[in-house]
């Protein structure tokens, strides 16, 4: 398991998690979406920067993912701009390796 971020020292991962770059938008309840930088994702969760930086952990969030969403999560922490979130149900394997190779921005020439 992975320990390599300091935003999550002392944070061991279920799966390995991928640096990535993609742009994503959440949204609480039935608030308004908020576009954020996603930058890494494994099956299970992913961190993204939020300029506004006010998640509180627990919090419910429906995230699209580039095209791919919505997908469920849940905040599980906060620092500063950057957030964690644990997806309610782990991206099914092709999807999760189709983001990586398709959606992320550094892959495009």
């Amino acid at each position: 398991m992975k320990r390599d971020d300091p935003m999550n020292e002392g944070d061991y991962r279920k799966t390995e998690r991928h640096g990535i770059s993609v742009q994503g938008r959440y949204r609480t309840g039935s608030g308004v979406a908020k576009d954020v930088d996603i930058l890494d994702i494994s099956e299970t969760g992913c961190r993204f920067y939020d300029r506004f930086g006010r998640m509180v952990p627990g919090t419910e969030i429906s995230l699209r993912i580039g095209s791919i969403g919505p997908v469920i999560a849940t905040v599980r922490w906060s620092r500063q701009q950057f957030v964690g979130v644990e997806f309610e149900n782990p991206l099914y394997g092709p999807v999760f390796e189709h983001m990586r190779a398709t959606l992320d921005a550094r892959n495009r020439g």
